[in-house]
């Protein structure tokens, strides 16, 4: 299997540019750290004392800056009178009409127009080479056809060639083990091989087995519209050079190597995937969807498996991501089932979570970004990985995010402890530069981290304004429930993480929300109540955690300085516990293990 080359860096550079307008400009802050101007374009902003605005992209503005789909209205109707019937039976054609000529078990397609083809042919082939301008549009209306040789479907030569799957027809396509080319020609190489533009659409079903290499592949654009697909495939499933395009129909892909993808890397505005609806289920060797420059997700319904699952493990230089773009990946609807050995959600670049369902198991990251990362909407739950959320700069501003993590949940980490812009960005024409260190902005939304290693994991600063952070471990003492190199400003949110004492942080005294880190001299065990009221009794906080804990860092609005609370330990609570928090009910006590005012914006407090 060829893996796709990295895009240069120059172009890579320069396509950010194009396609993501207005990234890294900052915004002076004037009002101090977290503060939120209220503009969301995109930018990951991250210097202390700047603005942090949402990494929210999204697939309408993406596909405006890539080359449009031939997706044609007029393709899908045509005069059923002008229809030439085609009909196969063992090794014999049939034309009846014009613009189509046999040779031998070969029926070559010459001109523009509508073509049904019918029965079974053994060891032979379709092929379309025609100059005319025009859609060709095949027919399949119950065909089995193989070839023992070569591609038994080949487009060599057409403007466009939209393939009809009849109304509850079955059809099926197979290829040879070993093709039969001209000395020094590697092409056809798909069961399916078009060089021009090709669509899928229908209501009947298209089964294709690809022996010899892929199973459907164009060399321009492909648009799968609706249908009942089925693919098997000694490498790639499906593949389209400039882009593919799924509206619809059901895609059941199952691949040696890739499962979809869009491979050109030598143009700008191609190479990219989007997936409006329909119903995919992809079980690949490599990687799931994988896109040379964008993966633009706007709905349907997504069951990815890659590199066998997340028991598995990736040989040094391999991919078996199940979503993964070189560029941009952007999600706005629809829902996904993943199980991957590698990365679950991938971009080279950036990568924007605006919507959508997605249950995760992967034996790496769930969802990562080699730049800047924004959740901003939809619901992740990420039941096993080895980091759960990772990337320089993370942005969280809604959603709700639920993961287990062997290491850290998440992630804001580099090597450079740096993120690079474009073009023309700070650092200078052409040089891309330093614009922030990794950093974690928590805008809104509902994290919820059971973690081995540390539940938030900055090599940076923390800038929480908003929104619902919950940790439940580690019980290692090299690793904390927060940790973190530089600040962690709260103004506003709720805060509970629980953990080991041994690297226990808080949020920072340079904080506007005032917040607790409560230290306890012996380790807790898993499932005893930790319990804050005030004097008068009202409940502050009641947070179970689901493992062993000797420090938990608090902070919420309803903490005041001057305020007096107690500390309890252990008893029960009638209320309704989330992720280890209770909301309403009552508390039955257990040991009062001590009581404390809060003097400062960050107090510490031993029992």
């Amino acid at each position: 299997m060829t893996r796709p080359r990295r895009r240069p860096a120059a172009l890579r550079r320069w396509l950010l540019a194009a396609v993501l307008p207005a990234l890294w400009t900052a915004c002076a802050d004037a009002t101090g750290p977290g503060a939120d101007d209220g503009t969301d374009d995109g930018t990951p902003v991250t210097p202390t004392g700047t603005t942090v605005e949402p990494v929210s992209y999204t697939v309408a503005a993406a596909l405006a800056k890539n080359q449009a789909a031939h997706d044609v209205a007029g393709d899908y109707s045509w005069n059923g009178a002008a229809v030439v019937p085609i009909t196969f039976s063992g090794s014999a054609i049939a034309v009846q009409g014009s613009g189509a000529k046999v040779n031998g078990r070969t029926v070559t397609v010459t001109a523009a127009g509508t073509y049904s083809f019918t029965g079974q042919l053994t060891d032979g082939r379709i092929i379309v080479d025609t100059d005319a301008a025009g859609v060709v549009r095949l027919i399949l209306n119950g065909v089995t056809i193989s070839s023992a040789s070569n591609s038994p479907l080949t487009v060599e030569n057409a403007e466009r060639v939209l393939i009809v799957l009849a109304d509850n027809s079955v059809n099926q396509i197979t290829d040879a083990a070993a093709y039969s080319l001209p000395s020094g020609e590697t092409e056809p190489n798909a069961a399916l091989f078009s060089r021009a533009d090709l669509t899928l659409y229908g209501n009947g079903s298209l089964t294709v087995k690809g022996n010899y290499n892929d199973g459907i592949a164009s060399k321009d654009g492909l648009v799968i519209k609706s249908g009942n697909i089925t693919v098997t495939a000694k490498d790639d499933g499906i593949r389209g050079k400039d882009y593919v395009m799924a509206a619809g129909g059901n895609i059941v892909v199952t691949a040696g190597g890739d499962g979809i993808k869009a491979d050109n890397e030598d143009e700008a505005n191609a190479g990219y995937i989007h997936i409006a609806g329909g119903n995919v289920t992809v079980t690949a060797g490599a990687d799931g969807l994988e896109a040379e420059t964008d993966l633009l997700i706007a709905g349907g319904s997504l069951n990815i498996a890659a590199g066998g699952g997340s028991s598995r493990t990736v040989a040094t230089g391999a991919s078996a991501k199940a979503l993964k773009a070189t560029v941009l990946l952007v999600v706005e609807d629809g829902s996904f089932v993943i199980d991957a050995a590698d990365d679950a959600v991938h971009a080279n670049e950036y990568l924007s979570i605006n919507g959508g369902s997605f249950d995760i198991a992967t034996g790496d990251d769930g969802v990562h970004a080699d730049s800047a990362l924004g959740v901003n909407g939809g619901r992740i739950t990420i039941t096993k990985s080895y980091e759960g959320i990772e990337s320089h700069a993370v942005v969280v501003s809604g959603g709700t995010i639920v993961a287990t993590c062997t290491d850290d949940c998440l992630n804001a980490a580099s090597g450079d402890g740096a993120i690079m812009g474009p073009p023309g960005g700070p650092g200078g024409p052409g040089g891309g530069g330093t614009v922030g260190k990794n950093f974690l902005h928590v805008r809104g939304g509902y994290i919820a981290a059971t973690a081995g290693g540390d539940g938030l994991d900055v090599n940076g600063s923390i800038v929480m304004t908003g929104g619902t952070i919950i940790v439940n471990g580690p019980t290692r003492q090299d690793n904390g429930a927060v940790d973190y190199d530089g600040t962690f400003n709260m103004s506003g949110g709720f805060l509970a993480a629980a953990g080991s004492v041994g690297m226990a942080q808080g949020p920072s005294a340079t904080s506007t929300q005032y917040s607790l880190l409560l230290n306890s001299t012996t380790a807790r065990p898993a499932g005893t109540i930790l319990h804050i009221q005030t004097t008068a009794g009202e409940d502050v906080l009641t947070f179970k955690p689901s493992k062993q804990y000797q420090s938990v860092a608090f902070s919420s609005s309803v903490l005041k300085k001057g305020g007096t609370y107690q500390l309890y330990v252990g008893g029960s609570s009638t209320g309704s516990a989330t992720d280890g928090v209770y909301a309403g009910g009552a508390y039955t006590p257990g040991s009062k293990v001590g009581e404390f005012t809060i003097s400062a914006t960050a107090t510490r407090v031993t029992f």
